[in-house]
């Protein structure tokens, strides 16, 4: 079900109306194409069956493909469909290229009215169970909670005892949070009916892009069709920016709720926007009358408030400390462009004691490989870019004259090709970072061509499975150089480059949107002729494995590109890095061997795996209990340990930014004897209250996820006593220095 509200929620956010009129009300009726989508359609195979690296062409195999990858887009867990309902179709399965070609989708559109059919059926037959709420728990029944690789269901009563085994999960974990009976069925209930608002929301745009997509990712899993919608929000996740108000917005019930107001936008600078406010109605400008916007999709609602820079729009808002009955209030606000600086690079100091010594390492967090893109093409000085932001955070590091440098790249799932290639240069003095082959076996080499390092000393890049592409790019070359230690787990492995391209090039006088294509011409290598496709880069030193290579990375796709080599490309090694790696790697083991929360995360680690091997839980209440009752014995072990007033003496001390001194003053002398306090590690197992996210309150919400912020960082801080461990070691090793660091020597 998790993964079927996934889906829900990736329709809606991947919408692809281009206006922002009042959206249709959908799926009560059936849908069906709309005008233009048919040609989108045709235009698409043409592009991906001969511009694409790896061409298949739409025949009858592709259509068995698209045909599979469809259903299993509509209902990933098989909780929906039966068996049966797939073979009535079976009769089309060969045809979908068909229907491409010849410009009809009445089928793909009749199989998405099934699904929402059954999808209502199934939502109601849960809602019976929990009124019934007759469940007992003392049973040796189990629940499967993936069942992405089960076979479908043979028949209604299956499937319905699937659901019946969901809802008993579902009660029993509520019933182990403390819930009577009652509050659960409340609790259920309302859950239930949540499900059916946003697929009711659904439209034929919605439909038809996930059709286009089970056609595009059945050739390789990172080539998806984007409607215009999609393709405007990939272009501001690339430049950080947009022209808005500066609130994100969140759906709760039929409400669009201000999550948070971003500090120095026009929201922020007007003090009339509280986090918590419901905006009920917009005026797109000062002409247009307010429209109410109650129970609209959220993509509606952004794309009514979003508007030109220096436009006008009004908000009516019910304020947040007011009932739904409260006085509506009225705002309007000046559209600025607003920078999304919770994305952009950042930088932390932390002092690790070694001995009598103490070693100041800075750690250059960067989310994701960002540009302006049209900024930049414009000759706009000040355009957004990752590597101009790293390079001034490592001037600033200069002067608080750390000793090493750690870039992390967690989870960064890439960007830019350039800035990747670019932000190598600061670390290299010249020379190739990345090649790439085309689909006519072409090579290029994309290089460094400026001289000079913006930071000559050591330095380490920190990465787990959810750095792909651009972070594998840079990750690579700085291994390849020996220029600096890779710590962490191994990267995603995808090592394919993706383009855009507007449909309407094969209709450039109509008004129709046809949409964009993202799809894949080219694959990169590593200078040393290898590449990070499907392997990933593979760290120097290796901590705790979190993610599942069979459920997440590229290893997951079942139609990933293989690994392959080509010739390397010509390079000069910075440094033999390799020199000093059993050093680090023992004292590692030394310090991981005695440190509590290290081996605590090692174990709920291990556990994850367990059970995810599992796949199944106990829907007895006994086993269950016990269960609980341990995972709750540990967390409170734990906890003590991190409240205790002197944690862990050894962790790395993260060092004041002056920019925030005076406001962490000024709040702590606002509560007296405050103490910030440690009260969790990140990526360790929690308790479970049964909740889901909407289900809990706004404020609940956000502290926790201040909390997950505050959290003790496990990995980050061995990887900063790692660095502070090559500082020791080169400090102390002249020759060994010179063999790491030979330009750094040079230059000293």
């Amino acid at each position: 079900m998790k993964k079927q509200m996934l889906l829900v929620a990736i329709m809606t956010a991947l919408s692809v109306q281009a206006g922002i009129a009042a959206p249709e009300k959908a799926a009560d009726t059936p849908l069906k194409p709309l005008p233009g989508q048919t040609m989108a359609a045709r235009f698409t195979s043409v592009v991906l069956s001969k511009g694409h690296y790896k061409p298949l062409p739409l025949d009858d195999a592709m259509s068995e493909k698209i045909f599979d990858r469809y259903f299993k887009s509509l209902d990933a867990e098989k909780m929906f469909f039966t068996q049966a309902d797939i073979d009535q179709y079976s009769i089309v399965r060969t045809r979908l290229d068909d229907a491409i070609n010849n410009e009809n989708l009445s089928v793909p559109f009749a199989i998405f009215n099934l699904y929402q059919q059954r999808f209502n059926e199934r939502i109601a037959y849960a809602r019976e169970l929990v009124k019934q709420g007759k469940f007992e728990f003392t049973s040796d029944e189990t629940y499967q909670y993936d069942r992405e690789k089960a076979e479908w269901a043979k028949s209604d009563a299956e499937v319905k005892e699937l659901w019946r085994k969901r809802v008993k999960n579902e009660w029993l974990r509520l019933k182990l949070a403390g819930k009577d009976d009652k509050s659960i069925r409340e609790t259920l209930d309302k859950r239930y009916e949540g499900y059916l608002s946003p697929s009711r929301k659904l439209t034929s745009e919605d439909v038809f892009q996930i059709f286009m997509n089970a056609y595009a990712m059945s050739i390789e899993p990172h080539t998806n069709y984007l409607g215009p919608r999609a393709a405007e929000n990939f272009d501001i996740a690339m430049r950080l920016s947009l022209e808005g108000i500066g609130c994100v917005l969140q759906s709760r019930d039929d409400y669009t709720v201000v999550r948070e107001v971003v500090t120095g936008s026009p929201a922020g600078l007007s003090g009339k926007i509280k986090v918590g406010d419901k905006i009920v109605g917009v005026a797109k400008d000062e002409k247009t009358p307010i429209t109410e916007v109650l129970g609209w999709r959220l993509d509606d609602v952004v794309a009514l408030i979003r508007g030109p820079k220096d436009s006008t729009v009004k908000l009516e808002i019910i304020p947040a400390d007011a009932g739904p009955d409260g006085k509506h209030q009225f705002v309007t606000l000046v559209r600025q462009k607003i920078s999304m600086e919770e994305q952009s690079a950042k930088k932390a100091i932390y002092e690790v004691k070694d001995g009598n010594a103490k070693r100041r390492v800075g750690v250059i967090s960067l989310p994701t490989f960002y540009m302006d893109f049209e900024a930049r093409r414009k000759g706009d000085k000040d355009f957004k870019s990752a590597t101009r932001d790293v390079k001034r955070l490592l001037g600033e590091l200069k002067k608080d004259k750390v000793d090493n440098v750690l870039i992390d790249l967690r989870n960064n799932g890439g960007g830019s090709l350039s800035e990747a290639v670019e932000l190598t240069g600061l670390f290299i003095d010249k020379g190739p970072v990345v090649m790439q082959r085309t689909g006519d076996n072409k090579v290029e080499v994309e290089s460094d061509t400026d001289p000079g390092m913006a930071w000559d000393g050591p330095m380490g890049v920190l990465i787990n499975r959810g750095s792909a592409s651009a972070s594998e790019i840079f990750a690579a070359a700085i291994q390849d150089y020996g220029r600096g230690i890779i710590i962490g787990e191994p990267s995603f492995g995808k090592g394919t480059v993706q383009t855009l391209f507007d449909l309407n090039r094969f209709a450039p006088g109509e008004k129709t949107r046809y949409g964009e294509l993202k799809y894949t011409v080219a694959q990169f290598f590593r200078i040393n002729g290898g590449t990070t496709q499907l392997r990933g880069v593979t760290p120097d030193i290796k901590l705790p494995t979190m993610g599942d290579s069979d459920q997440y990375g590229e290893s997951s796709y079942e139609n990933a590109l293989p690994w392959t080599q080509i010739k390397p490309a010509v390079y000069i090694p910075a440094g033999e890095i390799k020199d000093i790696l059993p050093v680090l790697d023992k004292k590692h083991d030394a310090r991981v061997a005695k440190d509590k929360d290290f081996q605590y995360l090692a174990e709920d680690i291990a556990l994850v795996k367990k059970q995810r091997k599992e796949n199944s839980v106990s829907l007895n209440e006994s086993v269950r209990r016990k269960e609980r009752d341990q995972q709750e014995a540990r967390a409170k072990l734990r906890e003590a340990r991190l409240l205790s007033p002197t944690p862990g003496a050894d962790d790395p001390i993260l060092v004041p930014d002056p920019k925030e001194a005076l406001n962490k003053a000024i709040s702590a002398s606002a509560k007296p004897g405050a103490k910030a306090k440690v009260a969790g590690v990140k990526g360790a197992l929690r308790s479970d209250d049964g909740l889901q996210g909407s289900e809990r309150s706004l404020a609940a919400e956000l502290e926790a996820e201040k909390q997950a912020k505050a959290a003790k960082d496990v990995l980050l801080n061995e990887a900063v006593h790692i660095m502070s461990d090559e500082v020791g070691v080169l400090k102390t090793d002249t020759r060994m220095a010179s063999r790491v660091l030979p330009y750094a020597a040079d230059s000293k």
